[in-house]
């Protein structure tokens, strides 16, 4: 947690329902039968109108001041490649190996953080993202790039890698913009991004995956990840990214009740250790 920001159970507990909400991605990113690109289009051209109506509504400004406009731009190129690289991952193998592939972020995170926002590298961190990194590595023992698993796990790094650098540049922002805003201008550079793939996609099955984009757009972008930005204000990166550790088990759970997929003993052994640096996380973040 930030120095000086002292533990708050609201605070805690909204982080928490942003993972919940967040986890929703894994799932719908496997429901949906659409090119990636496409998909992700999609989601973001509704997000922005729903971000920039709520916007208009509670009379928050869109105004950037000139040195905010490049870092903002910069995120949400970054975020574009977050979500198309993880629903590769998601694609290539399931909603387990690919929502853990995707939280090494932590441990990037961890190394990168100091580096961003010249904070003290604490060497818990290190101890607690080396506990992610032995969770992944139960997912695929077999790591041959024939495997598809295999494939999507580095896929699912890369996403991981996109968003940490992404989450570490919008912490200075978002001290001085809402995280709707700041949400609103990344979806407007996704937007403009995937423009290219409408043209390249035959787009006739759209209309009979609306149900899975519209939860995508509503549950997972519009209310996870605003929430989700909201909390950079109470909470170090570090900190937020290992807390959100638990967003695979929450995802895992979902994919088995809605898409049956029951995930294999070795991904449990990667899903505990990864919930034991939430676990611990959490405890260090209340004291």
């Amino acid at each position: 947690m930030d120095s000086g920001t002292s533990f708050n159970l609201k605070n805690f507990l909204e982080i928490n329902l942003a993972m919940v909400l967040l986890s929703t991605s894994g799932p719908l990113g496997r429901f949906i039968e659409l090119p990636v690109a496409v998909t992700i289009g999609i989601r973001s051209f509704i997000a922005l109108v729903l971000l920039f109506l709520y916007c208009r509504f509670k009379g928050i400004s869109f105004g950037l001041s000139s040195k905010d406009r490049g870092p903002i731009l910069i995120s949400g190129v970054l975020m574009g490649l977050h979500w198309l690289a993880y629903f590769v991952a998601l694609q290539k193998s399931n909603v387990a190996i690919g929502m853990l592939s995707l939280f090494t972020y932590p441990v990037i995170t961890a190394f990168l953080e100091p580096l961003f926002l010249k904070t003290r590298f604490q060497k818990m961190h290190l101890l607690l993202g080396f506990l992610v990194l032995c969770g992944i590595y139960f997912l695929v023992p077999d790591f041959s790039f024939e495997n598809s698993s295999t494939v999507a796990i580095g896929f699912g790094v890369f996403s991981a890698l996109c968003y940490a650098v992404r989450n570490l540049m919008l912490k200075k922002q978002v001290s001085r913009y809402e995280g709707s805003v700041l949400m609103a201008y990344q979806m407007a550079v996704i937007c403009c991004m995937l423009i290219p793939a409408f043209f390249y996609y035959d787009l006739e099955t759209v209309p009979s995956q609306w149900q899975g984009i519209l939860g995508l757009a509503v549950v997972t972008t519009v209310f996870g990840h605003t929430m989700f930005v909201n909390c950079f204000k109470y909470f170090s990166i570090t900190t937020i990214s290992i807390l959100s550790s638990i967003q695979p088990v929450y995802g895992i759970l979902i994919g088995a009740l809605l898409l049956s997929e029951i995930p294999a003993w070795s991904t449990v052994v990667g899903g505990c250790l990864i919930l034991i640096s939430v676990i611990v996380e959490s405890v260090r973040s209340y004291r």
